[in-house]
């Protein structure tokens, strides 16, 4: 990757949304890496969303990539949902799949599985439009203003979940710490913060491009966490890592934390 580029302009100019998704979201159930992993996020999902009853009127995704996996067992427990990216490009992905366009990434693998995990695999069809319902705004995110969704005035949410996109767009742990406080803005006190990071990551790779990532031990993620006003409930890292080749790196990890009462931004 061309170093005159900020991670942002990278992303921006070089990501490429589909090939992302085609890369480390296709879907089998059988035993990979990327299965494994897949099915260890949307088993946590589940559990968070589904047995452990997180829930309330709106929850906010801050993504770093079109997917909706993280959000087939929350359209269940929440009234709305927004859906924020990094990138424009990232929002059209995402617009086709909720519009039924053609090329659409075909997420119907995955959402069978998560409708397996809540007891009916043959109501899929029937899932995918309820996320589609449930799914009200689709915006541009950036997490490292003070006010991350500059066009946008938002209520403070019951949920905030952020898949990855901190770790792929905050240059150094100030910027990260920063961001994190960030986005906290947008969740009410009491509400609940999900995380999904990659662990000790140096790059990832989507098609022919390399993109570096900022590198996070769970020491450092959990001080973060915690500064920003959290009371960290659950950390777990996957037993499954990606190949060498897409992603340098020690695992995936899943954290659920509760943001304290009295600690407004």
């Amino acid at each position: 990757m061309d170093q005159s580029h900020t991670k942002q302009e990278a992303l921006e100019k070089l990501f490429d949304p589909k090939e992302c998704l085609k890369t480390y979201y296709s879907f089998d159930s059988t035993s990979s890496e990327k299965n494994d992993i897949l099915m260890f996020l949307l088993r946590n999902f589940f559990k968070t969303f589904i047995l452990d009853s997180v829930k309330g009127n709106t929850l906010i995704r801050i993504g770093g990539m079109p997917s909706i996996f993280e959000l087939l067992s929350a359209c269940e427990s929440f009234k709305e949902i927004i859906v924020t990216h990094n990138t424009d490009r990232n929002c059209q992905e995402l617009q086709k799949w909720l519009k039924k366009e053609p090329g659409a990434f075909d997420w119907a693998p995955v959402v069978k599985y998560v409708c397996e995990l809540e007891g009916d695999r043959k109501k899929w069809a029937e899932k995918e439009e309820k996320l589609r319902r449930t799914v009200k705004q689709v915006l541009e995110c950036d997490v490292t203003k003070f006010n991350p969704l500059t066009f946008a005035s938002l209520p403070p949410a019951d949920c905030l979940l952020m898949c990855h996109c901190l770790v792929a767009t905050c240059k150094d742990l100030s910027t990260y710490h920063a961001a994190l406080k960030n986005v906290s803005s947008l969740l009410k006190p009491g509400g609940h913060l999900l995380m999904v990071t990659t662990m000790k990551c140096t790059q990832f790779v989507v098609g022919q491009h390399k993109f570096p990532c900022l590198f996070l031990e769970k020491e450092v993620l959990e001080e973060a966490v915690k500064e920003a006003g959290y009371d960290i409930l659950k950390f777990e890292v996957s037993p499954t890592c990606h190949t060498d080749n897409l992603i340098e790196h020690e695992g995936i990890s899943y954290l659920v934390a509760a943001k304290g009462k009295g600690k407004e931004d």
